[in-house]
């Protein structure tokens, strides 16, 4: 059977099986397809993946057609019978945006969710019966379903909290290792978030006194939700060795906003909730700030609060104490040495042969986009280089040295479209780079086959070309798992022993049923809702599905070691 590739698609030379494709729907041709090349498929989205039982309105999730199976031969044609000679050489899986958070926090920002949907998502305090309910998809499936390879890695690539909490940060650890989590905080028998005020802009789940705008808009009323979210449930943990990356949620205020912002960040802990300045004007520049439109805060203290019970759990930690928190269960990447320094990059092996590097993309002068600080990046550097017999210097000048050559992986939180923060970092002032000079430096490597990332919340997989095939790179971004679709994506890197690299990728969802009842209180049945009330989500955007070219894949790259 003859590959269907992205750019057969592209040309429309499959005419009604490309529009198929490009609406999200697997012909049985291309679920035969996929199934005649995998291992299994059964527990990825190749064989199901949660699709809508009504067109409009809110609509229940149910088991839908898989997504099919798209070759990417952008930089190098495949080959035939490449799958009777392919050789696994890693098997990784990304988690990426997990958001654990603290939905009751005094230091969110709520009211702004009409003109930033992250602000406010009716599904927040599920957060962590999603994340557990991932961790049990990822033990359960075990192994890469193209290569049947035991998974090497899971690396969570950032954003592992919402608002850089302390509370988050456990809960975030425990998904992760396992252990019980009672995602509650403030009152120890009142749920004192803005989904309980009588507020008609918010998802007031339980009451149907209150007819807010999502019940409008067809939300259930759910009697006995919180008590049901509130109560302790387990994580089995990771069964596989993971990794951590910093994400801008990780490092700032709501992600947005510089930690140092003395005049909101002393509420943290407080017995008052922020819920906007009594000026206009001021609410105005904050309005502003938080959707980027400028990066100037209100200097003013005169707010307006409501009364909330005070959690010391709830302060903001520091990146070094982000680290820390992570030596007891192994470390997962960080070590003594990145917290006495503060350096929140490293390198570390995934398999023989096939080396990550996670970068620390995120500005400590705050705001959502990120860069790289000039250390990291002359670091980054040596690190390509010391595992390169062949490289390019930066006037395209070949070199060569012996040294033991290892494929590179690399991963961040920002993409590198996003990474265009350069305000200086006020704790270390040293000139930053960008994401498009990133994107070239690594082409001077060949040995880097991808970059993997997350941020945009959106699926999206892009060809780094080089005029030399082998200078270029795969840049593999994954849509978030707090907002729909709601995935983690395992990435199988395969040696196909004809001059070519196969990357799959694969996208998987969590194990929750794709329907449960609302008054079922199992961690399933609430991780279930968790998407299910994603995907209906009034103020969220539609994108993050991306194309089939971004979903499930096989990325194609001449192998630099052949």
């Amino acid at each position: 059977m003859s590959d269907i590739s992205r750019r057969s698609v592209l040309k429309g030379a499959s005419g009604s099986l490309a529009a198929l494709a490009f609406a999200g729907v697997a012909t049985d041709r291309q679920v035969a397809y996929a199934a005649s090349r995998s291992v299994f498929t059964k527990g990825t989205t190749l064989a199901n993946v949660a699709t809508p039982k009504a067109s409009s309105g809110y609509a229940r999730l149910t088991a839908g057609p898989g997504w099919a199976l798209v070759v990417r031969d952008e930089l190098v044609a495949a080959k035939p019978n490449r799958d009777d000679t392919r050789k696994a050489l890693a098997s990784i899986v990304q988690f990426t945006d997990l958001h654990m958070i603290d939905a009751q926090s005094p230091v969110r920002f709520e009211w702004l969710s009409t003109v930033n949907g992250s602000a406010f998502r009716p599904q927040e305090p599920l957060g962590s019966h999603g994340g557990a309910q991932l961790v049990k998809r990822i033990n359960d499936l075990a192994k890469g379903p193209f290569s049947g390879r035991v998974f090497d890695c899971v690396v969570s690539t950032g954003d592992n909290t919402d608002n850089h909490e302390s509370v988050e940060l456990d809960w975030f650890l425990a998904v992760m290792n396992g252990g019980t989590i009672r995602q509650n905080t403030g009152a120890a028998t009142e749920w004192e978030g803005v989904a309980t005020g009588g507020d008609e802009q918010f998802y007031n789940v339980s009451d149907d006194a209150v007819r807010d705008r999502y019940k409008e808009a067809g939300f259930p009323t759910v009697p006995g939700f919180f008590a049901r979210a509130v109560a302790p449930h387990r994580s089995h943990g990771l069964k596989t060795p993971w990794f951590s990356v910093f994400g801008n949620h990780d490092d700032s205020m709501s992600g947005v906003l510089p930690s140092d912002w003395a005049a909101v960040a002393k509420l943290y802990t407080s017995d008052k909730k922020f819920m906007g300045f009594k000026a206009s004007t001021s609410n105005t520049q904050l309005r502003r700030a938080y959707t980027g439109a400028s990066r100037t805060l209100p200097q003013t203290s005169s707010m307006t609060t409501r009364s909330v019970t005070p959690d010391a759990r709830r302060a903001p930690f520091t990146p070094v104490e982000y680290m820390k928190a992570h030596l007891p269960s192994g470390g997962h990447g960080f070590t003594e040495e990145n917290v006495a320094t503060g350096r929140g990059y490293y390198a570390f092996r995934i398999a023989d042969g096939v080396t990550g590097i996670a970068m620390d993309s995120t500005n400590r002068a705050g705001w959502t986009e990120g860069s790289l600080g000039d250390e990291q990046f002359r670091w980054l550097q040596r690190r390509l280089e010391a595992g390169s017999s062949r490289f390019f210097d930066v006037w395209g000048a070949e070199q060569k040295r012996q040294v033991d050559d290892e494929l590179f992986v690399l991963f961040s939180h920002h993409t590198s479209e996003s990474m265009n923060n350069l305000l200086l970092d006020p704790g270390k002032p040293e000139i930053r780079h960008g994401g498009l000079e990133v994107v070239n430096t690594l082409k001077r490597f060949p040995n880097v086959i991808a970059w993997v990332n997350g941020h945009t919340h959106v699926n999206s997989i892009t060809a780094r070309r080089h005029r030399d095939p082998e200078r270029s790179f795969w840049e593999i971004n994954t849509a978030s798992h707090v907002d729909f679709p709601q995935l983690a994506r395992i990435i199988e890197v395969c040696d196909n022993a004809d001059g070519t690299l196969s990357l799959f990728t694969t996208l998987v969802e969590s194990a929750a049923p794709y329907q449960a009842s609302y008054s079922d209180g199992s961690q399933a049945a609430l991780a279930s809702l968790y998407r299910e009330l994603s995907y209906n989500d009034i103020n969220a955007e539609r994108e993050g599905l991306g194309t089939p070219a971004d979903r499930n894949t096989e990325l194609l790259l001449p192998n630099p070691l052949h």
